[in-house]
């Protein structure tokens, strides 16, 4: 039997289908068209811009780093540009240790410059570039070129790098820069000048490279590039150029600082030259000292070990935050606050037998037997502990630390570095709160001690030539600072770093100039503690030695250095002024554990007053290291 097909209802399916369909196709359309008016007219403005940003790229133009000069223009940081072989760790394909094994082949990479980069990988952040190796050859930049699509997240960049080409000389005043850390990073991210350090990996990290980081570091520019859709750079259409950090022109001498490093030898210590009618150091010593081009590039682990764990701690600044006990050098401070509060005349004396008891113990001097009567300026002079020792009774601590404070013991000086310690300035109130129940009550003893320098006294270096150049200066006081004068990076204006503002100690200048004199004798008159290393200088000069014991030598001994540990024995120190008729330059030093002052602290003195004074510089003869004394005895030490 024969099927009839139904032409009308498959016609009818068919139109449907097609209608369907067609309908299918319509909507489709209309989404698409929908769409498109979407992207084109409604969101036409966001697109445009997001594509614009997406073709142009804002690049930071990271400025260059101020100059460091010293007074006369000798350069003690400066700038210098390099290659640098730099890995992104986000961007690569294959891992960390393939990738520098494949670049060990083009590039020299030694154990040194991979324990760095591990190093600087660790406060990373995994989009920022780390260097592996800096200051790459023309060579080695050609050859890693030719192979560079083998390496993605693999660049070499010019990069500029701190050269600091004095070395050791006056590391602890210039300082150094290094790499920005990961916290460092945060912060300055939170900062007001997180787009001026867009691009910017290096930061001043120490001494004057950080406490003028801001001067020092300049304003970043910045160029508009076009780019690729694969990122690669087309044109520049537009650059702002980065503006130059200023540079700094110190008041250092470096001449003089050079001779007075060379005159410590192979002691530890410190140094300390300022002009007083001006507050400018003239010199900054810190012995030892450091190389700060080891940061520049990121300090390897080795060397890093070197400096941390050695026993002359080179990284310490002694002037700055070293403290000391002053010794006899605060006798002069104490002869004058008896003159000013009336304890004393100058014609006034004590009858010295060698030692001063007081509530059963013995205080004793450094002569054996004493120094027989003796007035105030001979106490200056011989340096006679037992004359202090009465004094200081009479007086009272109050009277002493009152005194004491406006020359600037025990405050901090406000130079121009960070970092800087307070020291301590003695008194009931202090040692109450520094000791608990009965230790931190204030006795007789502890009065005496301070009179004579040592005792609970500690200053900085620093500190102690601040209050010898307020001496110097009749009561003047002037704020110390390294930076003489800031340079415009563009426009090579100057102006004072400092704007000083001084206030006057209230003192009697026939008793500053007694007090003076009395100095006069310590370097000029036989007998003086001084005499010795000043004899046929061709100025006049105001001193002051001073020894400071650096342990307790217990009741009944003697004082023996040769029994002694090195670092246990005694340190010398030496203060100074000249020309006395109207002084130019004013040192403090001490020469840890060298025993007196006169011998080990008073000849480095010498070198530096000749050369500053008279142009006079060491002789190959006299060039030699200040020798460590092995037999040095005595009681007390005070000279």
């Amino acid at each position: 039997m024969t099927t009839l097909r139904d032409n009308d209802a498959e016609l009818r399916r068919f139109r449907l289908r097609v209608t369907l369909l067609g309908g299918l196709v319509f909507l489709c359309f209309a989404l698409l068209l929908a769409r498109f008016l979407w992207l084109q007219v409604i969101q036409h403005e966001t697109f445009a811009v997001k594509a614009e940003e997406n073709r142009i790229s804002l690049l930071p133009v990271v400025p260059n780093r101020g100059l460091i000069v010293d007074r006369n223009g000798v350069v003690l940081a400066r700038n210098y540009s390099a290659y640098t072989l730099e890995i992104t760790p986000s961007k690569l394909n294959a891992s960390l240790d393939e990738t520098i094994a494949g670049l060990s082949t083009l590039v020299a990479i030694d154990l040194k410059d991979r324990k760095r980069f591990k190093k600087l990988l660790e406060d990373a952040r995994g989009f920022e570039s780390v260097p592996l190796r800096t200051r790459l050859t023309d060579e080695e930049v050609a050859r890693f070129t030719a192979q560079h699509f083998r390496f993605p997240g693999v660049e070499v960049q010019a990069r500029l790098f701190r050269e600091y080409p004095q070395g050791e000389t006056a590391s602890h005043v210039v300082g150094y820069i290094g790499r920005v850390s990961r916290a460092e990073a945060d912060a300055l991210g939170d900062s007001d000048d997180a787009a001026n350090y867009r691009g910017t990996d290096h930061i001043g990290k120490e001494g004057l490279e950080k406490s003028y980081e801001k001067l020092l570091h300049g304003q970043a520019g910045y160029e508009e590039v076009e780019r690729t859709s694969g990122g690669r750079a087309v044109r520049t259409l537009s650059r702002t150029p980065a503006k130059p950090g200023s540079n700094l022109i110190l008041s250092i001498d470096i001449e003089l600082q050079k001779i007075v490093e060379e005159a410590f030898g192979d002691r530890r210590g410190a140094l300390v030259a300022i002009e007083p009618a001006t507050g400018e150091v003239l010199a900054y010593v810190s012995r030892p000292g450091y190389d700060p081009n080891l940061f520049v590039d990121g300090i390897d682990a080795q060397s890093w070990g070197e400096l941390n764990n050695s026993p002359d701690r080179p990284m310490i600044n002694r002037p700055l935050s070293g403290t000391y006990a002053p010794g006899s050098t605060f006798k002069p401070f104490m002869a004058l606050a008896a003159l000013e509060l009336g304890k004393r005349t100058p014609s006034q004396t004590i009858y010295d037998p060698g030692f001063y008891m007081l509530g059963g113990h013995r205080f004793n001097d450094d002569v054996v037997g004493g120094h027989g009567t003796v007035d105030m300026r001979r106490s200056i002079i011989v340096s006679c502990n037992t004359y202090y020792y009465v004094l200081g009774h009479d007086m009272g601590i109050n009277a002493i630390h009152d005194f004491m404070q406006p020359f600037g013991f025990g405050r901090k000086t406000g130079i121009d570095l960070e970092n800087e310690k307070v020291g301590v300035l003695p008194s009931p109130e202090w040692k109450s709160r520094r000791f608990k129940g009965a230790a931190g009550r204030w006795v007789g003893g502890d009065t005496i001690s301070v009179s004579n320098g040592s005792g609970y006294n500690a200053y900085t270096p620093l500190q102690i030539a601040h209050a010898v150049a307020n001496l110097a200066n009749n009561g003047v006081v002037l704020k110390p600072h390294l930076v003489k004068t800031v340079e415009d990076g563009v426009t090579h204006a100057r102006r004072p770093a400092v704007v000083q503002a001084h206030y006057r100690i209230p003192l009697k200048q026939e008793n500053v100039d007694f007090i003076k004199n009395a100095m006069v004798g310590v370097t000029s008159e036989p007998g003086g503690t001084g005499y010795r290393a000043f004899a046929g200088a061709g100025y006049t000069v105001g001193g002051k030695t001073g020894t400071a014991q650096v342990i307790t030598i217990r009741k009944g001994e003697k004082y023996n250095a040769a029994k002694l540990a090195e670092r246990l024995r005694d340190n010398a120190l030496f203060t100074a002024f000249a020309p006395v008729e109207q002084p130019r330059i004013v040192l403090a030093m001490v020469v840890e554990n060298a025993g007196k002052g006169g011998d080990a602290a008073a000849p480095i003195a010498r070198k530096a007053l000749d050369y500053y004074l008279l142009g006079k510089r060491p002789q190959e003869k006299d060039k030699g290291k200040v020798e460590k004394q092995d037999t040095v005895n005595g009681n007390a030490p005070a000279t």
